[in-house]
C-alpha cells in the first residue's frame, strides 16, 4: 500500500515524548540558558527539539508561573533569523501554529497562495476544525471572512470548501457513485466547451480520500489520461495549483510533503519558510513516512540534503526534527526498498512509447521547400525565419531530400550555405537538425574527444541511451566523416574501466532478449558482490569487475529491469545509489546513466535538459544536442516550453520552440 495508507495505528513522528519528563526543570533550563550576555543557543535547541508538542507547550505554561514572563516572547528576543523562526514555530500548538503561518500568508502585500494551498489541501478534518478554532482564539477574526477577502474566483471557492472540514471520512465505497463522478469529472472538463469548474469542487472538495482514488482510477481508465493531466489542460493559475495539491494529498500527503520539501531545497537559494514550515507541521504526523518517500523518489536521504543545504544552529535543529539518516549506512527503509522493488515492476510494465515532437510535413513539396531556403539566403541579409519554418517543420527524412533536391537544382551544397548565413547558438541547431541522427551524434561523438580534454558526459549520453541499431549507424557514420573507426578513437582517448565501458557499448551488441529469471539471480549476485553488499565472493576481483561490466553493458534492458529488482530484494538497496556510494568518476556516471536508461530513458533526458537551463546561465551545447536528438518528458513542474521561453532568445528560441511542439 502507498505510505499514506500503511500502519493505521503506528506512530509515524520523528519528534516522540521525552521519558521522566518534567516541565519546570526544563523552565529553569530555559531560563538559565537566556539569563545574562548571549544565550546558549545549543541548550535551547537540544531541549526545544527533543520535546513533544504537548510538552514544549507545559513549558511555556511553568515558565510563566515560575517568571512570571512569556517563553515565546523571552525566544524572540534571544534568538534571530530562520533559526528564531523555527524554535518559536515548535513552541506553538499545531493548529496556532497553521493560524499564525496563514495570516502571514494573508497579510502584507500580495498573499502567499503557496502556503495557502499548502495547509488547505493536506489538512485532516479535525486539524482543519482546530485551526479555525486557534485562529479565531488569536486574532478575534473569522478565517473564512479574512480568506474571502485576500482571494478571489474559484481559487477562493475551492479554499471555503476545504475550509469547511467536511470531506467524507466513510471508507466504505459505492461503485456506482465512483462511475458516477469519474463520469462528471469528465464531463466537466474535456468533453464540453468551457470547463465546468463547480463540479471539480463539489467532488474533490467533499468525497473521501478512499473513494477519490477510486475516481482516479476509473478517470484513467475511461479518459485514458490521468486526473492531473486533465486538471493542468482545464484550470489555470493558483486555482490548477490548488487543485494539483488536493489530488496529489489525496493519493500520498507524505508524498506531497517530500515533494514540497525537495523544490524547496534544490536549485539557488533555499525556501526556508515552506522547509520550516512542513519540518514543524509534520514531525509528529507522519515524518517517517515523508523521509521514505523522498529516499525512494529523490535518491537520497532527507537527511542529507538539509545537511548541505543549511548551516549553524539552524541546520542542527532541522536535522533534530527530521530524527534520522537513511543513507547513514547507504540502508534504506524495508518499505522504501519494497517501493523502490516496485518502480522497477511498474518500469517493466510501462511500455514507453517514444512520441516526437517533429512529424513528417503533410504535404511535402520538396521543390518548394529548396527555393524557399536560397531565396532566404541570397542577397543581402538572411531570413531566418524562413528557414526555422522549413526546418523544424520536416521530418529527418524529408529533410534529407531537401538536401539532395538543394544540390541537384542550384549545384550548391545547402549545409555550406546555411554555415555561412547563420551563427552562433541558431546555426548549431538548424545544421544539427539537417544531419541523419547518426550523423549528428557522430559529430556530437567527435567534438567531445577534440582539442585539449574529453568531455565525458556527452560520450555517456550518447553511449548508454542508443539502441544496437543507432550505434551501428553511429559507427558507419563516424568512418565515413572521419575515415577512422569509433572504437579506435574511443581507444585512444580514454582509459582504464571507462575505456572499456565505452568500447563495449560502442559494439551495438547488448542482448535483445526478454528477461530469464535464473539468470537474473545471478547476474544480481554478481552486481551484490561487485558493489561490496555481498559477503559470498566468487573469485578474484578483476574478473568480478569484468562480470559487473558485461552485465551492465551487454544484457538486454528488459533482463537488467529484472536484475536490479532481484539486486533489491537481496540486499534492501537501490542499485544507482548504491553505485553513487561505491564508485566514482566517469566509471561510476556510466553505469547509473546505464540504470536510469534501463528505468525511464525520457526522464533521464528530461533531467539533462532541466539542468542545462536551470541557475545562471545556459547549457546551449547540451540543449541543441538533446532537442535535436529526443523527446521531452515533462517532469519538472514548468513545462519545457515555457523554460526555453525564459532561458533563450530570438531566431534560436524560435526555432527550439518549433521543435519542442507546444506548451505542456
Amino acid at each position: 500500500p502507498a505510505p499514506s495508507a500503511r500502519g493505521a495505528g503506528r506512530y509515524r513522528g520523528s519528534v516522540k515524548e521525552f521519558p521522566n519528563f518534567n516541565a519546570s526543570q526544563d523552565a529553569e533550563a530555559l531560563y538559565n540558558a537566556m539569563k545574562g550576555f548571549g544565550s546558549d543557543k545549543e541548550a535551547i535547541l537540544d531541549l526545544i527539539t527533543s520535546r513533544n508538542n504537548k510538552q514544549r507547550f507545559e513549558i511555556s505554561q511553568a515558565y510563566k508561573s515560575l517568571y512570571g514572563k512569556d517563553l515565546i516572547a523571552d525566544l524572540k528576543r534571544e534568538l534571530t533569523g530562520k533559526f528564531e523562526r523555527l524554535i518559536v514555530g515548535l513552541m506553538r500548538p499545531l493548529a496556532y501554529f497553521d493560524a499564525k503561518e496563514i495570516k502571514d500568508a494573508l497579510q502584507g502585500i500580495g498573499t502567499d497562495e503557496k502556503c495557502l494551498i499548502e495547509i488547505l489541501a493536506s489538512r485532516t478534518n479535525q486539524q482543519i476544525h482546530n485551526l479555525v478554532e486557534a485562529y479565531r482564539d488569536a486574532y478575534e477574526k473569522e478565517l473564512e471572512a479574512d480568506v474571502l477577502g485576500a482571494t478571489w474566483s474559484h481559487f477562493r471557492k475551492m479554499l471555503i470548501v476545504l475550509l469547511q472540514g467536511t470531506r467524507e471520512e466513510d471508507d466504505v465505497v459505492s461503485e456506482d457513485l465512483v462511475e458516477q463522478d469519474a463520469k462528471d469529472l469528465l464531463e466537466a472538463g474535456e468533453s464540453k466547451w468551457g470547463t465546468d469548474e463547480a463540479q471539480f469542487i463539489y467532488i474533490l472538495g467533499n468525497r473521501s480520500k478512499q473513494h477519490l482514488r477510486l475516481v482516479f482510477d476509473e478517470f484513467l481508465k475511461i479518459s485514458g489520461k490521468p486526473i492531473e493531466q486533465s486538471i493542468r489542460g482545464e484550470l489555470s493559475g493558483d486555482f490548477e495549483k490548488l487543485m494539483l495539491a488536493v489530488v496529489q494529498c489525496i493519493r500520498s500527503t507524505p508524498e506531497y510533503f517530500a515533494e514540497r520539501l525537495y523544490k524547496a531545497m534544490k536549485g539557488l537559494g533555499t525556501k526556508d519558510n515552506t522547509l520550516i514550515r512542513i519540518m514543524v507541521s509534520r514531525s509528529e504526523i507522519d515524518m517517517l513516512d515523508i523521509r521514505e518517500v523522498f529516499r525512494t523518489k529523490y535518491e537520497k536521504s532527507l537527511h542529507s540534503m538539509i545537511k548541505d543545504d543549511t548551516s549553524g544552529e539552524y541546520k542542527k535543529a532541522l536535522l533534530k526534527l527530521c530524527g534520522g539518516d537513511d543513507d547513514a549506512a547507504g540502508e534504506f527503509f524495508p518499505e522504501a526498498a519494497q517501493v523502490a522493488y516496485r518502480m522497477w515492476e511498474l518500469s517493466a510494465v510501462a511500455k514507453v512509447e517514444l512520441r516526437g515532437t517533429v512529424r513528417p510535413a503533410a504535404v511535402f513539396k520538396v521543390d518548394d521547400d529548396v527555393k524557399v531556403l536560397r531565396k532566404a539566403m541570397k542577397g543581402l541579409g538572411t531570413d531566418e525565419g524562413a528557414i526555422i519554418n522549413v526546418v523544424t517543420q520536416r521530418s529527418n527524412a524529408q529533410r534529407q531530400e531537401i538536401l539532395k533536391t538543394y544540390k541537384s537544382h542550384f549545384g550548391r551544397d545547402l549545409m555550406a550555405d546555411l554555415k555561412s548565413e547563420l551563427s552562433g547558438s541558431l546555426a548549431k541547431l538548424v545544421l544539427g537538425l539537417m544531419m541523419t541522427p547518426a550523423q549528428f551524434d557522430a559529430k556530437q561523438l567527435k567534438k567531445a574527444m577534440e582539442g585539449a580534454g574529453t568531455d565525458e558526459s556527452i560520450l555517456t549520453e550518447i553511449l548508454t541511451t542508443r539502441n544496437n541499431r543507432e550505434i551501428q549507424a553511429i559507427n558507419e557514420a563516424y568512418r565515413a566523416a572521419y575515415h577512422k573507426s569509433l572504437e579506435d578513437a574511443l581507444s585512444s582517448d580514454t582509459s582504464g574501466h571507462f575505456k572499456r565501458i565505452l568500447v563495449s557499448l560502442a559494439l551495438g551488441n547488448r542482448d535483445e532478449g526478454e528477461e530469464d529469471l535464473a539468470q537474473a539471480h545471478e547476474d544480481a549476485k554478481v552486481v551484490a558482490e561487485s558493489l561490496k553488499l555481498s559477503d559470498v565472493s566468487s573469485g578474484d576481483s578483476t574478473s568480478l569487475e569484468t562480470r559487473f561490466l558485461s552485465i551492465l553493458c551487454t544484457r538486454s534492458f528488459p533482463h537488467l529491469r529484472r536484475v536490479f529488482q532481484e539486486f533489491i530484494k537481496m540486499t534492501n538497496h537501490d542499485v544507482a545509489h548504491t553505485i553513487r556510494k561505491h564508485m566514482s568518476g566517469d566509471v561510476r556516471d556510466a553505469f547509473v546513466a546505464i540504470v536510469r536508461s534501463v528505468k525511464d530513458k525520457p526522464a533521464f533526458f528530461a533531467d539533462k535538459l532541466y539542468d542545462s537551463m536551470k541557475g545562471l546561465g545556459t547549457d546551449d551545447r547540451t540543449l541543441i544536442r538533446i532537442m535535436v536528438s529526443r523527446v521531452f518528458k515533462e517532469m519538472h513542474e514548468k513545462s519545457l516550453h515555457h523554460m526555453i521561453e525564459k532561458d533563450t532568445s530570438g531566431d534560436y528560441c524560435k526555432a527550439l520552440l518549433a521543435i519542442c511542439g507546444g506548451d505542456d
